[in-house]
């Protein structure tokens, strides 16, 4: 289940609508989380049968390539 960061952000802090920016940390934990978000799914990628891999567009070669992606950098 992936979780939006920026509506997490609206929903925790009650900023919308341009009120007011969020904190360093609040910027900071949703950077943080949207990490882990990636790096969780990128993990769940390899555990994808080829048919699955295939109903989502996707090749057993290019999911080994987007599982190397650093979790950090992209």
């Amino acid at each position: 289940m992936a979780i939006d960061a920026e509506k997490l952000v609206v929903a925790i802090s009650g900023v919308a609508g341009g009120k007011r920016k969020p904190g360093v940390l609040w910027r900071a934990v949703t950077a943080a989380w949207s990490h882990f978000e990636k790096r969780r799914s990128r993990r769940d990628l390899g555990e994808l049968t080829d048919d699955q891999l295939e109903d989502i567009g996707m090749t057993r070669s290019e999911a080994r390539s987007e599982i190397g992606k650093s979790w950090y950098w992209t």
